[in-house]
């Protein structure tokens, strides 16, 4: 049985890397094919496409800039697909990406199934285009709870599998107290967001310390090239950090407050209990476009599915180190708070399944596929 697989960034390389393995573990005879990143690739094997150091952009004018390399990834897609003629597609998250590939290959009838795992948050913005999808899409895997029913409503099988991050962080729980002095500072794990982020971070930090000067910042960066960039920005201020790679679990169990910026790092912190407050800032433009089809009222996950405000928010304009650090001075200062707000993270958490989210997949698609 031939599986294709489309992943276009780092976390989509990690659940696809899981799910591959949980499908391997099924004792079903399965070939894997198409284009993810390093870890996909290292269960698959060859001829598997490692794309994602060219196709994680982020941004919209990003997205235009490389507008030429991202129709001929498509049409070299499109023709893998058409050559091999995959038992399945498993388009999973990129939905700029696998929504028009999905559309595609619905048209052509290239594939036998197409299997959509991370659900695309097309009910943050773009609802109507729920029906659209219903069409073009035969599975659709959810990791968030609510999703399912608004799927089903339009006719396409869904199925809540569960979030793939508790089994990943659960293997990184570590036993270590919490340091009442130290801040992690987590501006984003791509160079664009720490360049329009970080800054406001570092802001924030030094008026943190003419408060307490007793506090301590520290920052995780996702790469060497990365951490190599926030020392450049960090070293032109008067406020000394320790800047680490791929540290991100570790910290978030050591520190006392987080501040962070908007993407799956807000559930990772939820999950490991830190208090936190989130901050997002993007390229006018982008933010401009994001105005006018984004239909939720929270950008943060956490809030998303507790339907409120578990955690401040602030976007944009809003994103001045003054307020920010108020809101972190708080969370420090009270306790009650404090604890209420991690309260209101295991009730979130706990929403998203025990574990085993790769399972379910796994399971999920080989049920469609018989």
């Amino acid at each position: 049985m031939r599986l294709y697989f489309v992943a276009g960034e780092a976390s989509a390389d990690n659940h696809g890397a899981a799910l591959m393995k949980a499908l391997r573990r099924s004792n079903v005879d399965l070939k894997f094919l198409g284009r993810g990143g390093p870890q996909m690739k290292a269960v698959a094997g060859a001829p598997f496409n490692n794309w994602i150091d060219k196709s994680g952009v982020l941004g919209l004018w990003e997205v235009v800039k490389h507008y030429g390399y991202f129709r001929k990834q498509f049409a070299d897609t499109l023709a893998e697909i058409t050559q091999s003629k995959p038992d399945a597609v498993v388009l999973i998250d990129y939905p700029g990406f696998n929504l028009r590939l999905a559309c595609a290959l619905h048209g052509k009838k290239r594939a036998r199934k197409i299997i959509y795992y991370i659900s695309p948050q097309v009910w943050a913005w773009n609802r109507g285009r729920i029906t659209k999808i219903a069409r073009w899409i035969d599975l659709m895997l959810c990791i968030f709870p609510f999703e399912p029913e608004l799927y089903r409503e339009a006719g396409l099988r869904a199925v809540f599998v569960g979030h793939p991050m508790i089994d990943r962080l659960r293997e990184r729980k570590i036993d270590i107290e919490r340091d009442p002095n130290l801040i992690a500072l987590l501006p984003g794990s791509r160079l664009r967001e720490v360049r329009k982020i970080f800054p406001v971070l570092i802001e924030t930090a030094r008026d943190l310390r003419k408060v307490k000067p007793d506090l301590r910042f520290e920052t995780a960066a996702a790469s060497p090239k990365l951490a190599a960039t926030m020392k450049e920005m960090w070293h032109r201020q008067d406020v000394d950090a320790t800047i680490k790679t791929g540290e991100t679990a570790e910290l978030m169990q050591r520190a006392s407050v987080g501040i962070i910026a908007s993407g799956s790092a807000t559930l990772e912190a939820a999950h490991f209990r830190l208090a936190f407050v989130l901050v997002y800032k993007v390229a006018c433009p982008t933010y401009l476009a994001a105005r006018l089809v984004v239909s939720v009222k929270y950008l943060g996950m956490p809030n998303v599915i507790a339907g409120r405000e578990v955690v401040p928010e602030f976007i944009q304009h809003r994103a001045r180190p003054r307020a920010i650090a108020q809101a972190v001075l708080r969370l420090l200062n009270d306790k009650t708070a404090r604890d209420r707000m991690i309260s209101n993270f295991d009730a979130v958490i706990a929403s998203l399944g025990a574990g085993g989210a790769s399972e379910r997949a796994a399971k999920a698609i080989l049920d469609e596929l018989a």
